[in-house]
This record gives C-alpha cells, sequence and structure tokens, in this order.
C-alpha cells in the first residue's frame, strides 16, 4: 500500500470518526448553530453538519404567529436553534430557533426594561385589543399604547416599524408589554419645551385647529397645541366654538401667556384681527343711519351692538320724543332698532347713538285758547265765582264791590 492511499484512508477514518462522534453526542435539548438552505412547505431547513438537514416547522420560528416561513428567515441566514426531537429511521431532526430566541431575548428586554432604552419592532400580526411583535418573545402592544391619539383599526400597521419601550416584564408568565406611545410622549413632551422656550407673548403665529370643546379650541402652533379661550375666538359673542370653527381650520393666533411648569399656551384669534374700534371710525360717522340689537338696558340708557364687538350708548332722553321713566317702557334686550350716530370716539371706545331722530316727531298738540289782551269779560260769564279776580281793561271785582252795600249799611 502506498503512502499516499494510507493517507487518504487515515483522513477517512478520522471524518467518519467525527461524525459518528456528532452524531452520538447530539440529543434532545442541545444548541446548535446553522445555515438556512432551503425555505418549502412553511418550513425552513438548516444544515448544521449533520448527516441529514434539519427541519424549523413554521410554529417553532418566530414566538408570534406566521403566514409564511419566509418572513422570518432567509436562505443563507445563520441560525441558533435547540434540538426539538431526533428520528435518525425517518432523517427527521426537528428544531426550534423559537426556543433560543426566548432564551436570549429575556436577559435583554430585562436590561431594556431597567434602562428605558428606546428600540425598534416590526409588527407581526393585528390582534383583539392592539398588535403583536417578535421581541424574541411575543410583544404585546394594546391599542391605547400605539399611538397619542385613538386609533380605530390597525389593519394597515402589519409590517410597519415603530420604536418602542417595555412598559411591563413578566418572565414567569411569559408576558412582555410594549408601548410606543410613551415613546411619542417623551418626544413631544421635549419638543413642546423647546417650543414654548421660543414662544413670546404678542407674538402672532400660523395655527391649524386640532380639536374644540365646549370652552374653546386646541390649536396648534408648531407641534404643541394651545387653548383658545371661547372668549377670545371672535370680537362677537361666541356660543359654541363649533359655531364658527371646524378641525383642520388654519387660523391667525396671538401668543396670549405661555406657562411652561403648567406646559400650558394661552392663545387668542381675534387679538390677532383688527379690533372692531380699530375700524371704527372708517365704518361709521356722525349722522350716519344704521341698524343695532339691543345688547342691554340700563335706568340711564340702552347699549345698542352696531357692529360685532361696538356697542353705542343711547341715552334715555334720546329713546324717544315722549317722556319716558325708563328704557324698560319701550324696548327689550336683543330687539334690533334703527339708531342715529350722533358722536363716535375710537380712542376711547365711545359712540353716542339716537333712537328718536330716525322717527318724525309727532305733531305737537294744539293750545288751548286765552282771551287776547285787551279783551273784556262780561261779568255775567263769571257767574257767582267769588275767587276770580280780572284786573287792568277787564273787569276788576273786588272786596268792596262784593260788599260795598253792606259796608255803606254799615257807616
Amino acid at each position: 500500500m502506498s503512502e499516499e492511499t494510507k493517507n487518504v484512508q487515515e483522513a477517512a477514518e478520522i471524518a467518519s470518526q467525527d461524525e459518528m462522534e456528532q452524531i452520538v453526542s447530539l440529543k434532545k435539548g442541545d444548541t446548535v448553530k446553522g445555515t438556512i438552505v432551503k425555505i418549502e412547505d412553511n418550513q425552513a431547513y438548516v444544515s448544521i453538519g449533520y448527516k441529514y438537514d434539519g427541519v424549523i416547522p413554521i410554529r417553532e420560528l418566530s414566538s408570534v404567529h406566521l403566514d409564511n416561513a419566509a418572513d422570518a428567515v432567509a436562505v443563507g441566514q445563520e441560525v441558533e436553534t435547540k434540538v426539538v426531537s431526533i428520528d435518525d429511521e425517518k432523517e427527521r431532526l426537528v428544531l426550534s430557533k423559537r426556543a433560543i430566541d426566548s432564551e436570549n431575548a429575556w436577559e435583554e428586554l430585562e436590561k431594556k426594561f431597567e434602562s428605558g432604552e428606546t428600540f425598534e419592532v416590526t409588527v407581526a400580526d393585528v390582534v383583539k385589543g392592539g398588535i403583536v411583535a417578535d421581541v424574541g418573545v411575543r410583544g404585546f402592544i394594546p391599542a391605547s399604547m400605539v399611538e397619542r391619539h385613538f386609533v380605530e383599526d390597525f389593519s394597515d400597521y402589519k409590517g410597519r416599524t415603530l420604536r418602542v419601550k417595555v412598559k411591563e416584564i413578566d418572565r414567569e408568565n411569559n408576558k412582555v408589554i410594549l408601548s410606543q406611545k410613551d415613546v411619542l410622549d417623551e418626544e413631544f413632551e421635549a419638543n413642546k419645551l423647546k417650543i414654548m422656550g421660543d414662544l413670546k407673548e404678542g407674538q402672532v403665529l400660523e395655527g391649524t385647529v386640532q380639536r374644540l370643546t365646549q370652552f374653546g379650541a386646541f390649536v396648534d402652533v408648531g407641534g404643541v397645541d394651545g387653548l383658545v379661550h371661547v372668549s377670545e375666538i371672535a370680537w362677537n359673542h361666541v356660543d359654541k366654538p363649533a359655531d364658527v370653527l371646524s378641525e383642520g381650520d388654519n387660523v391667525k393666533v396671538k401668543v396670549l401667556k405661555v406657562d411652561p411648569e403648567k406646559g400650558k399656551i394661552s392663545l387668542s384669534i381675534k387679538a390677532a384681527q383688527p379690533g372692531p374700534w380699530d375700524t371704527a371710525a372708517e365704518q361709521f360717522h356722525t349722522g350716519d343711519i344704521v341698524s343695532g340689537e339691543v345688547k342691554r338696558l340700563v335706568n340711564f340708557g340702552a347699549f345698542v351692538e352696531i357692529a360685532p364687538g361696538v356697542e353705542g350708548l343711547v341715552h334715555i332722553s334720546q329713546i324717544s320724543h315722549k317722556h319716558i321713566g325708563t328704557p324698560h317702557e319701550v324696548l327689550k334686550e336683543g330687539q334690533t332698532v334703527q339708531v342715529k350716530v350722533l358722536d363716535v370716539n375710537p380712542s376711547e371706545k365711545r359712540v353716542s347713538l339716537s333712537i328718536k331722530e330716525t322717527e318724525e316727531a309727532p305733531a305737537p298738540a294744539p293750545k288751548s285758547e286765552r282771551p287776547s289782551k285787551g279783551s273784556s269779560v262780561r261779568k255775567e260769564d263769571l257767574g257767582d265765582n267769588p275767587n276770580v279776580s280780572l284786573s287792568n281793561q277787564g273787569l276788576s271785582i273786588t272786596l268792596g264791590e262784593r260788599f260795598g252795600d253792606k259796608l255803606s249799611k254799615l257807616k
């Protein structure tokens, strides 16, 4: 036998011996590394150097439900697996990638939980109450922890990449709760503080109406929301914000107050617009006759709104041509009236109005006839009235004339 042939035989014996040792040492529960060589029939075939390839069933590929084995692994990918079962007679070696991933995941997840680390996950499935992701174990993201806003339908979230934190971890019960909302909230608060630091009272900004409530509107000004109280929406009275605003409206707002400690921003829409008194001088002139609404009645007159935010006083003496004791006698709140502008003073925010000057004055009442100067009154017209005395050129009746005959008898 030649030396070369002898070397070949020795090499073959060594190889055969190594193979036999591997077969003997490979048992259920062992951890082995290999390479994905084929994906077929929803299972992955792995070459681990054994006399035949191992197979990873789809249920052993991931801790979450998969529709396709190719969603978890790819040909050529190196994987670490655990031996689930060996059947040399049928040449079937079942491996589990999920078991190794789970063992390795818990320690990493606990570290992430303690440090508050943000990391990325891919949504594997949408289930009742939320969504799930494979993080070595099944990670559940409740519906309330996906976004900062309410989401009704998560059907289009499958396959999305989310940034999450570990919210809760319980290894004994194989429970991992993840939250993207916590990540978004932290980023929002950090951004909010930055924006609030840049805001200045009196600054005028463009904003977008985000939400409407009974007491006002929340407007987004560069990534943070500020409140426009219902009283700051318009110069005229607004009962409900929804009467004049809609979500998505672009509005101009003025910054009234910034409170970083409370995280509150007070805004005004009306303050960002010209005030009604700014245009009153151009809109109204002395002598103009306009329509208005009676807003308030007081003892000394009536306040009439002639434009949104512009009220003028009709003094009680200017309400009616006839004498009235109180404005309530002829006016009521909410009534529409015609008024004449008597005076406009925008700097003092005053307008004097008159109702009676828009109406024609009534004809004067006829006067009672009086005797003209120089006319005489006949005595018989006076009758026997002892209290009447007419002098000058008229008849004069005196005590002497009335009692003269009696007085003469006493002489």
